[in-house]
């Protein structure tokens, strides 16, 4: 009896357990003349003929690559199948920031990411192809990319969130590569004003998009992230604010992303409500 009894504990154990679909697929980028690796996680009731499922797109850090979530965050896997949704986690280039360079050809990752890996994953997946069925978050240079491209493609994303986000580096104009990217701060003044989201406030006024973002109040992010918050605050946008205890670690990111899933969550239920 006692076997039986611990047979029947490990059977609910196992129908308990998440069994998401990972897989890593390359994908042609015409804007850059290169193939981009992507790791895609689907939900363990992912049916190819069944329902249409809602995609978050979660962006990597400087430095970093595609499998960095999963490697790091492995119960991401759990967040498909709990809130059954899609995870698509792009190659951002070690230091693309996720704009299209005004001075390197080759990187082209706001083209890549919202327009190409878009159209890719819509036609080979079931999803909702639409905003009310699309968020994107990521940390760091993620999070700086996360709202970059949803700000500028409004008709893509509906919903967003910034992780420990580098949402202004004008306060670090020699790190991570960003001189490759839109040249010297000095020289390029412009370039540097033009791409910060602090700076692109504008284009999300009086809009529904839905935001969220935090920091970790140790973190070299937390000044602007606090400053993107206040101008957001004196604008009147709309927004999810969190500063925590935390520094740029994925120990914090680790616990961050589960609220940001709870919040994408209930934007796309009450989506699919209207």
């Amino acid at each position: 009896m006692k076997r039986i009894f611990v047979l029947l504990f490990l059977i609910s154990i196992s129908w308990n357990c998440f069994s998401a679909i990972v897989d890593t697929i390359s994908i042609k980028s015409n804007a850059m003349h290169k193939s981009v690796l992507n790791v895609i996680i689907r939900p363990d009731h992912y049916s190819e003929n069944g329902a249409k499922y809602p995609v978050v797109y979660l962006l990597h850090g400087a430095g970093s690559n595609q499998s960095d979530f999963v490697k790091n965050i492995p119960e991401i896997k759990e967040f498909a199948d709990r809130f059954n949704v899609m995870l698509v986690c792009p190659d951002g280039g070690r230091t693309s920031w996720y704009f299209d360079s005004p001075i390197d050809s080759t990187m082209k990752y706001e083209t890549y990411v919202a327009i190409e890996l878009i159209k890719y994953i819509d036609q080979k997946y079931n999803t909702i192809k639409n905003k009310s069925g699309r968020a994107i978050t990521g940390f760091s240079m993620g999070g700086h990319g996360a709202f970059y491209l949803s700000f500028r493609h409004q008709d893509v994303f509906g919903a967003a969130g910034s992780m420990s986000g580098g949402v202004d580096f004008r306060p670090f104009p020699t790190n991570w590569e960003i001189p490759k990217r839109l040249g010297s701060y000095i020289l390029n003044q412009q370039n540097w004003e033009k791409n910060t989201v602090i700076n692109m406030i504008d284009l999300v006024k009086d809009k529904p998009i839905k935001l969220i973002f935090d920091c970790g109040v140790d973190d070299f992010f937390y000044t602007v992230n606090k400053n993107l918050h206040q101008k957001m605050l004196d604008a009147k946008i709309p927004h999810d604010y969190i500063e925590r205890p935390g520094k740029h670690t994925w120990d914090y990111w680790r616990n961050s992303i589960k609220y940001q899933m709870v919040f994408f969550n209930e934007f796309f239920k009450n989506s699919a409500q209207n």
